[in-house]
Order: structure tokens, then sequence, then C-alpha cells
């Protein structure tokens, strides 16, 4: 690993790199935030693939990717005057040192439970922090990512359940009340109900300790990688799926899950 000089020099070299492109290249100097916006959400998710995949070479990577778009809005804002990179760097380092009073100050917290409650304590107690416990949680995070985040917020303060079984009675709950409005034929009733529930189910997983968005993404690649088995299958016999039979592709189905356990 590197020394802190060499990691010094590694980011101002960064910046001067940076600052260069900003002047000499097309693409770089006509570049504003509103314009980087869509770039940099993209950027993040293709930095959470990789995550996913464990591929190191990709996380160092994307990571780059995600350091230069801060090094870009910097950049954009000092040339306007309202601060640079340093800036980012101090008002990070003040809100980290003040939201950790256990490291230094005189307040106790042994458990990544009490430090995440003070968490909540402190942000809203800080200068032009957050005026509602829900209030700091972005409008524009993905449904499941928000309703996990909702829920963190609110049990850091004392909102959740007794026993975390108990949920399961909610679970039971939302479950007959989607049942109920499927026989009823109220679709805009329906809605509601399965969100309820995904809800609940989503407060379940939380409650022991199961990231929501991380547990269904898995999913959703052992999925693709199934049905992918299950049309590469299809085409070796010189079928396509939709002439094949249910109970054929679920045949193939189990093939790929067996396979998986090999």
């Amino acid at each position: 690993m590197h020394s802190d000089s060499e990691k010094s020099e590694a980011f101002l070299k960064f910046l001067e790199v940076l600052d260069t492109l900003r002047v000499k290249c097309p693409w770089d100097a006509k570049q504003t935030n509103e314009s980087l916006r869509a770039n940099t959400i993209e950027e993040v998710y293709e930095l959470t693939d990789a995550l996913l995949d464990n591929n190191v070479d990709n996380i160092k990577k994307e990571l780059g990717d995600v350091l230069l778009h801060i090094g870009f809005y910097s950049k954009i804002a000092s040339e306007k005057g309202q601060f640079d990179i340093a800036d980012v760097c101090n008002t990070l380092t003040e809100k980290l040192i003040f939201r950790h009073p256990h490291i230094y100050g005189n307040v106790k917290a042994d458990s990544p439970e009490e430090v995440s409650k003070n968490w909540e304590q402190i942000k809203l107690k800080e200068k032009n922090g957050n005026k509602t416990v829900l209030s700091g949680v972005p409008k524009s995070l993905p449904s499941l990512i928000k309703a996990n985040r909702i829920q963190e917020k609110a049990a850091n303060v004392g909102f959740d359940w007794e026993e975390r079984e108990q949920v399961w009675n909610k679970v039971k709950e939302e479950t007959a009340e989607v049942e109920e409005e499927i026989r009823s034929g109220n679709t805009d009733k329906l809605e509601e109900e399965f969100g309820d529930l995904m809800f609940a189910i989503i407060n379940a997983a939380r409650l022991y300790g199961v990231n929501p968005e991380n547990a269904l993404e898995k999913t959703n690649r052992k999925f693709i990688r199934r049905f992918s088995y299950l049309e590469a299958k299809s085409k070796e016999m010189g079928k396509s799926l939709k002439e094949m039979s249910l109970a054929e592709m679920d045949a193939i189905w189990d093939e790929a899950k067996t396979k998986e356990r090999e």
C-alpha cells in the first residue's frame, strides 16, 4: 500500500489533470452540474455492480470514476467562487468528528446499534441539519432502498417492534388484505395493499439483519442465470421458448438449479 505522501501526491496529480482537462478539452470544458448528474447516477450504479461481483479491479476503476465526478462538481463550484475540493474535504472531516462523539468526545457507544442511534440524534441537532427524522432520506432513492432507510431511521429513534418476531403478524395481516382486495376486484386498493405488504417484508428483512436490496438483487441474478440456461437449452433442442410446454421448461429450470449446487 502507498504511504501518506504518495496518497497526497496521487490526489494532487488527479486535481492537476482535471484542471488541465477543464481548460483544454472541449467536452470537459462544457460540462455543468446538470449535464453530469445523470452520468453520476450511472457511475454509482456501475460501482454497485462491481461491489456485488466482488471484482477488485472493477471496484478500483469505478471508484475512480465516482471520484472524478466529485472532483468535477468541486471544480465547477470553485469556478463560480462557491467552494473547492478543500472545502468539501474539510466539511466532511468536521461532520465525521462531530458525529463520532464516542471517539472524539465523552459519549459512550459500544455497539453499531448505539452508534446508529446517536448518529440520528446528532443529525437532528446539527446546524443546517435535517429538521425531522425522515427529512434526510432522498426523494429520488429507489423505492425499495428508500423503504429500508425510512425504517432504519424510525427504528433509531425507538419506533420499532419490541420483538422482531412480531413483524410476521404484520406480514400475515398485509397478505390477507392483498388477498381480500383480489377477491373484491378493487384494483386501486390492491396496489396500495401490495405496497403495504412489500413494506412489511422489507421491515422483516431489516429486523433479521438482511439488506433487502442486496437480497433481491441476488435473486434477480439467480433468475437471470437460470433463465439464460433455459434459453440456451431450448436452442439446443431446436425449439423456441414459446413452443415449449411449461412442464418442459420446469424440467430444464430444475436442471439449472441442480447444476448450481454441483
